[in-house]
């Protein structure tokens, strides 16, 4: 038997529930009785916020649980996008981060890789802050 999930949404808030998109009026609790891949309106990325390696792929997964209907091809494109930023972003942590993704995608535990990759947001932040701070040498 699958726990219940509870859910607390603000006045107009959305959830995104199985590809639906649910908007509520009010302030309401929800309690999801069966197992249910759901995404919370604060967590969803916009395209213009995927401007980085990590947020293009957190794009990408968010749209296994946005659009179902398109999940093989968007699993495609996570593993390419995948495959492209294991090779861009070598910091430990990072690739841990990412190999652990890659099995939830995997395991059809997209909504545990989206927690995993927002968790590294700010490391790759810093990452990427470090790497364009640093000078090229100049001869003399």
């Amino acid at each position: 038997m699958s726990k219940s999930m509870h859910l607390s949404l603000k006045a107009g808030e959305r959830i995104f529930i199985n590809g639906a998109v649910l908007r509520v009026d009010r302030k309401v609790s929800i309690e999801l009785l069966n197992d249910a891949t759901f995404l919370l309106e604060n967590h969803v990325l916009q395209v213009e916020d995927a401007t980085t390696p990590l947020r293009q792929l957190y794009f990408v997964a968010q749209a296994l649980l946005i659009d179902p209907g398109n999940s093989e091809r968007a699993r495609a494109v996570y593993r390419d996008l995948h495959d492209v930023t294991v090779g861009t972003l070598t910091q430990e942590e990072i690739a841990s981060g990412l190999k652990n993704a890659a099995e939830m995608i995997e395991a059809g535990r997209t909504f545990d890789a989206l927690k995993i990759l927002r968790s590294l947001f700010l490391v790759e932040s810093a990452a990427l802050t470090t790497a364009t701070d640093i000078q090229p040498i100049q001869a003399a």
